[in-house]
C-alpha cells in the first residue's frame, strides 16, 4: 500500500502542533513525527548538562547535533501514534521541552549549527516509517530533509493571534508584551536562519480567524487526497 508524507511548518505560535495532532486523528494510520521536538531535546539536554547558552551561540557552527543526540542517548520512541522523547531511558516531558529558554535557544541554535547527519538519519527514519504508515511531520526544513514529501503547509497567523494561543499555552502566566517580544525575536532567528522560505510545493495556509484546531485543519484538509485504498 502506498503512504504518504505530510510535512507541516509554520510562524511561531501558529498553532502547528494542534494540526498535526487533529491530523493523526483524522487519516487513517498515521503518526506524527515531532522533529521540532527532537530538535528542543537536542538543545535542551546541552543546557541542562551545564553549557552556558552564550558559550553554544559562539561555537554553534562546530556543533554537530546529530553527535550530541548519540552522546546524550537521545532516542525517539512511537507511542499514541506521535514520537516521543527518551534521553538514557528516560521521557523528556512536553513542559520542559515547550518552555521559553528552550524555544529560545532552539531559534538561536538551530540555523548555526551542523545538521547534516541529523538530516540524513531523520530522512531515513522517515523511509522505514513510511513502509507502514502515513506520516505527519512537523519541524523546520522539511523539503530539504525530505523533498519527496506529498504535501507542505506552511502555517500562518497574525502576531495578535499567536500571542493568544501562546498565553493559552503558558496557561496565562506569562505577560502578554513579554509573550509578543518572545515571539518577535523568535520570528526574527527563524527567519535569518531561513526557516521561513517557502518552496514551490508549499501550501500556506492561514489560520488568523479559525475559532477551533478542527476549523484549523479543515482548511489543510482540503488539500489532501489519500490514496483510494486508503478511503
Amino acid at each position: 500500500m502506498e503512504h504518504i508524507v505530510i510535512g507541516i511548518e509554520g510562524l511561531v505560535g501558529s498553532g502547528k502542533t494542534s494540526i498535526c495532532r487533529e491530523l493523526v486523528k483524522i487519516l487513517p494510520n498515521t503518526i506524527l513525527l515531532n522533529g521540532g521536538n527532537l530538535y528542543r531535546a537536542i538543545v535542551y539536554v546541552m543546557m541542562k548538562s551545564g553549557a552556558n547558552l552564550e558559550n553554544l551561540k559562539k561555537q554553534a557552527k562546530e556543533i554537530d547535533i546529530k553527535t550530541v543526540m548519540d552522546l546524550f542517548k537521545i532516542e525517539l520512541k512511537i507511542e499514541n501514534n506521535e514520537t516521543k522523547i527518551y534521553m538514557d531511558g528516560n521521557q523528556i516531558q512536553e513542559e520542559e521541552l515547550q518552555s521559553q529558554n528552550s524555544s529560545l535557544a532552539v531559534s538561536e541554535i538551530g540555523g548555526k549549527a551542523k545538521n547534516e547527519t541529523l538530516f540524513i538519519f531523520a530522512r531515513n527514519l522517515i523511509e522505514n516509517l513510511k513502509k507502514e504508515h502515513n506520516i505527519i511531520i512537523s519541524g523546520r526544513s522539511i523539503m530539504k530533509i525530505y523533498p519527496q514529501t506529498n504535501y507542505h503547509f506552511f502555517i500562518t497567523a497574525s502576531l495578535e493571534e499567536r500571542v493568544k494561543r501562546k498565553s493559552i499555552q503558558y496557561n496565562g502566566k506569562l505577560n502578554i508584551e513579554e509573550l509578543k517580544s518572545h515571539i518577535t525575536i523568535r520570528d526574527e532567528l527563524q527567519k535569518q536562519a531561513g526557516f521561513y522560505e517557502l518552496s514551490d510545493k508549499t501550501i500556506p495556509i492561514d489560520v488568523t480567524n479559525c475559532k477551533t484546531v478542527e476549523e484549523s485543519t479543515n482548511k489543510l484538509l482540503c488539500y489532501i487526497k489519500l490514496p483510494q485504498e486508503m478511503k
